[in-house]
Order: C-alpha cells, then sequence, then structure tokens
C-alpha cells in the first residue's frame, strides 16, 4: 500500500491520504472480496467526504498510466 499511496500522492498533488476497507452487507459491501481504497486527501478540504469528481473513461486511463509510471 505505501507504494502505490505514494504514487498517488504524487500523481495527484494530494497533501496525504485516507485508506478505507469495507466488510460485510452493513458497510455496503456486495461481493465478499478485499480490497482497498486509498483517497487522496488535500489541506484544502481536509477530511470531509465530499462528492467525487467523477471523471471519463479516458481520464481515468491516462490517471492509472501515471500512477503506474510513479511505481515502475
Amino acid at each position: 500500500i505505501p507504494k502505490i499511496a505514494n504514487a498517488i500522492i504524487k500523481v495527484t498533488n494530494a497533501d496525504a491520504f485516507s485508506i478505507a476497507q469495507n466488510n460485510g452487507r452493513a458497510a455496503k459491501q456486495i461481493i465478499p472480496h478485499v480490497h482497498v481504497h486509498i483517497i487522496p486527501r488535500y489541506n484544502d478540504t481536509g477530511t470531509l467526504w465530499l462528492k467525487r469528481k467523477i471523471l471519463r473513461d479516458n481520464e481515468l486511463d491516462e490517471l492509472a498510466q501515471k500512477i503506474r509510471n510513479c511505481i515502475e
């Protein structure tokens, strides 16, 4: 997780990150499996859970490639 989180911080220019992991129906997990959310955080928004910006597929692909490039 640290390697990926550091790449996300670098690519998104975030100041920090939060980690979330949901388990069970009450946590809105529909298909039982383990996964981790790495959420970029910014000083100007703090830890508020703001409505996220939904990126287009091509923007997501570009962001994913930038993150991969930082990890390699």
